[in-house]
């Protein structure tokens, strides 16, 4: 081998070590919403793919989008952000109201369960279908099947709202209020302000706040 083929070579591994960070990174980004998870002004991601419900039925998000719109919230069964802890009632103590106020705004409103990596305890259809029926779900809770939703939105936690306009565009991510934080010097009802903004074709100033709740407990990739 020439000199010349040698340090080719070299000059080639070095390249491709040096590149392959940015690689992994992009890739990574590219299957999970991107670091800080779907951009607003995003499309409605995976729209058209049937999730299984607790009521025994096939829906699409696409299906579930009201003529203003759709709210997704990524929940489960046990977390105690969701079904409610020591000095704190639990979001999902609001699903039902927060529901029926969406739908009078022509906005679906569906809980969407990603825990793949607990299917077979906590998070299992079972377990999911008498969840609902406790908490007298009004709404679909579907099952995140590898979590693939929760994936292309880059969800973070139960709970993790993303609010979709009739466009099928990001106008909203976060969380439903700030009522988890105790030294809150007010009650901001993030989600309920973002609904009735939307309807009323009003600019939404606070498009984005910090996600609180537990971790979503994704499926380990091979």
């Amino acid at each position: 081998m020439s000199l010349i083929t040698t340090r080719f070579s070299v000059i080639k591994k070095l390249v491709l070590f040096t590149l392959l960070p940015t690689i992994i990174l992009l890739t990574s980004s590219i299957t999970s919403g991107g670091k800080d998870g779907l951009k607003i002004g995003k499309k409605l991601p995976l729209a058209s793919q049937k999730m299984a419900s607790t009521d025994g039925e096939q829906y699409s998000l696409k299906e579930l989008t009201g003529e203003n719109g759709v709210i997704l919230v990524f929940s489960c069964n046990t977390c105690p952000f969701v079904i409610g802890r020591e000095n704190f009632e639990g979001w999902e103590k609001q699903y039902n109201s927060l529901s029926d106020l969406a739908k009078t705004k022509g906005i679906g409103f569906v809980l969407i369960n990603s825990n793949e990596a607990k299917r077979n305890g906590a998070d299992s259809m079972e377990k999911m279908k008498q969840h609902a029926t406790d908490a007298n779900y009004s709404m679909p809770y579907l099952m995140d099947v590898d979590n693939r939703l929760a994936d292309a939105c880059g969800a973070k936690t139960t709970p993790h709202v993303f609010m979709f306009d009739a466009s099928d565009k990001l106008v909203y991510k976060g969380s439903i209020d700030n009522s988890w934080d105790t030294k809150r010097a007010s009650l901001e009802k993030y989600l309920e302000i973002v609904i009735e903004n939307l309807e009323q074709k009003k600019k939404i100033k606070e498009n984005s706040t910090a996600p609180r709740g537990c971790s979503i407990k994704r499926k380990n990739k091979q």
